[in-house]
């Protein structure tokens, strides 16, 4: 039998990784750092907030510089929800085509999807840009994962094999609900209510997921 799927998008943060990247970097800042960071990006999950209000202002408060960039890439693989690497192995192998989208940073992410075997095609995330030393400059003002309909417009230019299942944990993953043919709350890191509510599938392991992909 075919899968119900013929394509699935994945996001990154608190869905294939038990952690949120942008905290992550604050929290190695300085606690003052964190917790200032952390208040705007549960409030911005929780669609309290435009993301698009707060991505530039998180970014400009932690500086993510190459070597933090690359330990956040090492702590994305440390915290791999079990399971993950063999569902995308699982659904590889009976031909269902697999997406990376985040709001993260694409540069600590892309050890990530290499890790998971999904080609580097197949992310699309936020670019940082650093000087020469290693400092950071500034980010890609342009991507469209800065604002809280993002991952709607990233979906659409995808061009995937139809139908499709979008699978997060957060308000700016529902989002992404009105392009694709149906959405999945993972609540295996963080349940959040309000998009729990509105999703079509509640999903907490990535075995769940393979059953619901696969027949």
């Amino acid at each position: 039998m075919a899968p119900r799927f013929r394509s699935v998008i994945l996001d990154v943060d608190s869905t294939l990784c038990a952690l949120e990247g942008i905290d992550w970097l604050a929290h190695a800042r300085g606690a003052g750092v964190a917790a200032k960071v952390a208040e705007v990006t549960e409030r911005a999950m929780n669609g309290e907030i435009p993301l698009e209000a707060v991505y530039g202002a998180r970014l400009a408060t932690v500086e993510p510089d190459a070597e933090l960039l690359r330990r956040l890439g090492e702590e994305y693989l440390r915290r791999l929800v079990p399971g993950a690497v063999e569902a995308v192995k699982a659904l590889h192998e009976a031909g269902v085509e697999i997406a990376v989208v985040s709001g993260g940073i694409r540069q600590a992410i892309l050890p990530l999807v290499e890790r998971l075997g999904v080609p580097e095609t197949r992310l699309v995330a936020v670019d940082v840009y650093l000087d020469e030393d290693g400092t950071y400059s500034a980010y890609d003002m342009t991507s469209p994962l800065t604002t809280d309909t993002g991952k709607a417009t990233v979906a659409r230019t995808l061009a995937l094999p139809q139908p499709v299942l979008m699978m997060g944990d957060g308000n700016t993953d529902l989002a992404s609900r009105e392009a694709v043919d149906a959405f999945a709350a993972f609540i295996g890191v963080v349940r959040r209510e309000p998009v729990a509510a509105a999703a079509d599938h509640v999903i907490e392991s990535f075995d769940q997921l393979t059953s619901l992909v696969l027949p």
